[in-house]
């Protein structure tokens, strides 16, 4: 992991510093310095003095008489100021909440992070007997997921480019395999204004996926899915799809804005 941690001398450490929140935030558990020192390839003294500045700091929280970490009290404030900043998710709440209990289904609006959509706001319908395990800081990949590839699909062509190729490379020898699938979920967004996941970011998930873009021109990827046995995809694509239309052009009437360039 050395190479992704940056190679300008006067960055390294933020860098570093960086790389631990990300590999302890993704961890199913506190974690140790000796493992952060493997996965990332720091120095273990490095880490040691890095936790310590970042526990300090409150980024971190240290597990009582271990030498384990969890993220810290300051990144949740931090979260809630970025989000604070989502203007769209304001206006797109109720659209947003009409549709999911209209379809019985649950409903994700995600930003990309790297090559993953990360979930900013999620509702479920109030009839919901199956308690989606999305939740706000999940993440879905954009190849897979229906609300990635719709956001993928509102690019403009070469900023979709670049991310393609990011996702490429990322991809190695499964990209043979990965492609068609994209590319025909790029199409479907081009033709109907949405894209369709119906097993493939989760093999018991349907899902389809539309864009939206904010007044600032920030760009997000909306989900409404949930469980195959019960959105079955002559459901999604015969009752919801036309909803999801309605819903994607109400918020973007909203706001002034268009989902597509």
């Amino acid at each position: 992991m050395n190479d992704a941690i940056g190679g300008k001398e006067e960055v390294s450490a933020l860098a570093r510093g960086l790389a631990l929140l990300k590999v302890i935030g993704m961890a199913a558990a506190p974690i140790s310095n000796r493992d952060l020192a493997e996965t990332t390839g720091i120095p273990k003294a490095t880490v040691s003095r890095l936790t310590a500045t970042l526990v300090a700091a409150g980024y971190l929280k240290q597990s009582q008489d271990s030498d384990r970490f969890s993220l810290g009290p300051a990144l949740l404030d931090m979260s809630s100021r970025y989000l604070r900043h989502f203007d769209l998710r304001t206006v797109a709440r109720p659209h947003l909440a009409e549709l999911s209990e209209f379809a019985g289904a649950s409903v994700h609006m995600g930003v990309r992070d790297e090559l993953d959509m990360l979930i900013i706001d999620s509702l479920r319908p109030r009839s919901a007997l199956i308690s989606s395990r999305i939740e706000v800081g999940s993440r879905m990949t954009i190849a897979t997921s229906a609300a990635g590839r719709a956001y993928l699909g509102a690019l403009p062509a070469a900023e979709r480019a670049e991310v393609l190729d990011q996702i490429r490379l990322e991809s190695g020898e499964n990209w043979s395999s990965i492609e068609p699938r994209l590319m025909a979920g790029l199409d479907e967004y081009a033709r109907l204004g949405y894209c369709s996941s119906f097993g493939e970011w989760h093999p018991h998930i349907h899902a389809l996926g539309f864009a939206l873009k904010g007044p600032r021109g920030e760009r997000y990827g909306v989900s409404c899915g949930g469980p195959a046995y019960l959105l079955p995809k002559d459901v999604m694509l015969g009752r919801v799809a036309p909803r999801l239309l309605e819903t994607a052009q109400r918020i973007s009437q909203e706001t002034g804005t268009v989902s597509t360039d």
